[in-house]
């Protein structure tokens, strides 16, 4: 019995890990364009918590379901997204090679704000999948100021493994084939599980 349950559990797990790579595969197709990056990356944390539970089938279909609620809605906020982030990178690039003392000051402002700005992104993931599919960008980034502001700390360590990652990816250009929706998204799907409430059994005499 014992030897059964171990084979299911190790079947479940490799279901799971079948159905992100799977997302990835799809979340690269789409994201080719640079107006489905954001919808593609919206679409996909939405449905991760699908794939992990293994609780819901046909996982593809309400992908690309919610690819195209994604794109009506949020198409033109994905575009400034990414806009945004293609100034801050080209920003932080220029101001680590320049000289001088202003060199410096830029960069204390910006990269406190690209901490910021992935800080809110993040937290705008992990409200998502519990947002209703209507929500405005409006709505989500209230939201997401509100998750950031009640766990600025848990957070703030996703920005870390965030950074992290990016920067391994800069070396391993193939990391970003395998993990650049994943990464983001099971980043925020941890950092939108419940906090665990200490009982008795946590505590030792």
């Amino acid at each position: 019995m014992q030897k059964a349950n171990r084979t299911s559990a190790v079947l479940t797990k490799l279901a799971v890990v079948g159905d992100l790579l799977m997302l990835q595969l799809v979340f690269l197709v789409l994201s080719i364009g640079i107006l489905t990056l954001f919808p593609a990356a919206f679409a996909m944390q939405r449905v991760v918590p699908d794939a992990i539970s293994q609780e819901r089938p046909k996982l593809l279909r309400r992908f690309f379901a919610e690819f195209r609620q994604m794109m009506k809605q949020h198409w033109l906020p994905g575009f400034g997204l990414w806009t945004g982030g293609l100034m801050l990178a080209f920003g932080i690039s220029f101001w680590a090679y320049a000289a001088g003392p202003v060199r410096i000051v830029a960069l204390a402002i910006l990269i406190p704000l690209t901490g910021m700005i992935l800080g809110l992104y993040l937290s705008g993931l992990a409200i998502l999948p519990e947002a209703p599919a209507t929500a405005t960008m409006k709505t989500l980034f209230k939201s997401a100021n509100l998750f950031l502001l009640r766990r600025p700390l848990p957070v703030a360590g996703s920005v870390v493994i965030l950074l992290t990652w990016f920067a391994l990816a800069s070396q391993v250009p193939t990391l970003l084939v395998v993990g650049s929706g994943l990464v983001p998204a099971l980043t925020a799907y941890w950092l939108s599980r419940p906090r665990r409430q200490k009982t008795s059994e946590d505590v030792s005499i």
